[in-house]
């Protein structure tokens, strides 16, 4: 119905009397079983297409991008800190020598 209708899908779950989250699950269970194609999620060119086992995947990724981001961030900060108390310069930092002067 959701799929041959022009109708709305929150429309439709309305007039079905059930909520709107409950038909789109089972839509998407639908599509699964059928290998239906999904659109693809986020932003994208229109028109692209994913199938859900790649969506699960590229929203897997993302979260994995992220949290190397911020374990990098991290290490980078830690890397500042510890160097600063050897007295190591950092990259991007002149390194200063002084020299004693003897008269």
């Amino acid at each position: 119905m959701v799929l041959n209708s022009k109708e709305s899908t929150i429309k439709i779950a309305k007039d079905l009397d059930v909520h709107e989250k409950t038909l789109y699950a089972w839509v998407r269970a639908y599509k699964e079983e059928n290998g239906i194609i999904i659109p693809a999620l986020g932003k994208g060119k229109k028109g692209s297409t994913l199938k859900e086992s790649e969506a699960e995947e590229l929203k897997r990724l993302r979260k994995e991008l992220k949290l190397v981001k911020q374990e990098r961030d991290i290490l980078k900060k830690a890397t500042a800190y510890f160097a600063k108390d050897l007295g190591t310069p950092l990259r991007g930092e002149r390194f200063k020598v002084r020299m004693d002067e003897k008269e």
